[in-house]
């Protein structure tokens, strides 16, 4: 698994999935930062990495079921972290059994994408 860090995710949650042997990287190590939502997307997308935000509006831009025809970014898996930015780390770890699991089964379905949102108290998918 890969993962792209949004440029609102601390320092802490990167040292967090390095450790966990998997690949990730910024994504202001890539492009501009400031850069647009949809580009943000779309490079997460080309480099096959779960996209990890603080950023609701990515849930606008690539959203599970799209609105009529729609259909951008059909291969993006997102984790949306709702939780305090202190947190992050700490709520990755807690949700990393489910994040391994749920990714796995949508590499074997048709639909290729996960989609997590990660709060405070509560972690959620949707399939």
């Amino acid at each position: 698994m890969r993962f792209m860090l949004d440029e609102n995710v601390p320092m802490s949650a990167k040292r967090y999935l390095l450790s966990t042997d998997y690949e990730v990287e910024f994504i202001r190590d890539l492009i501009p930062e400031g850069s647009v939502d949809p580009l943000v997307a779309f490079v997460a997308e080309d480099h096959k990495a779960v996209l990890v935000s603080h950023d609701g509006d990515f849930q606008k831009i690539a959203p599970r079921i799209p609105d009529g025809q729609k259909t951008r970014f059909k291969k993006l898996s997102r984790i949306w972290l709702r939780c305090n930015e202190y947190q992050t780390a700490d709520r990755l770890k807690k949700a990393m059994s489910l994040i391994e699991a749920e990714f796995n089964i949508a590499e074997h379905n048709r639909d290729a994408r996960m989609q997590i949102w990660i709060g405070n108290t509560y972690i959620r998918t949707e399939r």
